[in-house]
């Protein structure tokens, strides 16, 4: 397995793996429609696309030579959510907007892997620290965040549809 940049030839696979991926991290609440709506709205080729373009943001998967196994993103912009702005103290941030990996896989050191490399490079961007958003529901994701070095700081809410998620921030420095 490697991790490494995605490339435009990659966008159609990494867009399945957004769809497959995105709804286990969603709540039981959140209905089907606003997951298929979400996915429809920012998880498409198309979307990935525009954010390969971006300078701000940097798409990182996982891979072996089959197949994308997991993924990344990196967003080097200051938060402009304002509870989000309050819970990350340190500048300049990075957020880890996105991090997903395929079920098959969750346990295999995929996360790790991906984590590292996205640490490694928010370092490379300056970054002072990294922070995300995850859902207060997903004790998963949140156990291991928190075994990569990251603290919850705050919170922030998430729109799904016509639903609001409640997330925690997490910050870790870099």
């Amino acid at each position: 397995m490697r991790v490494e940049p995605a490339r435009p030839g990659d966008l159609s696979e990494l867009a399945q793996v957004a769809a497959t991926t995105f709804p286990l991290a969603c709540p039981p609440a959140v209905s089907p429609d606003n997951v298929a709506a979400f996915i429809a709205a920012n998880l498409t080729a198309e979307h990935f696309a525009r954010h390969l373009d971006d300078p701000q943001r940097m798409v990182l998967l996982a891979r072996n030579d089959v197949r994308i196994l997991g993924y990344a993103m990196l967003i080097g912009a200051a938060p402009d959510d304002a509870s989000v702005a309050a819970a990350v103290p340190l500048r300049p941030a990075v957020e880890l907007s996105k991090m997903y990996v395929l079920p098959d896989v969750h346990g295999a050191g995929v996360s790790a892997a991906l984590m590292t490399e996205a640490l490694c490079r928010a370092a490379e961007l300056g970054a002072a620290c990294v922070w995300l958003g995850v859902n207060q529901k997903n004790q998963r994701a949140q156990r291991f965040y928190t075994k990569a070095g990251f603290t919850v700081s705050g919170t922030k809410t998430f729109r799904l549809g016509d639903h609001t998620e409640n997330d925690y921030v997490m910050v870790r420095a870099v």
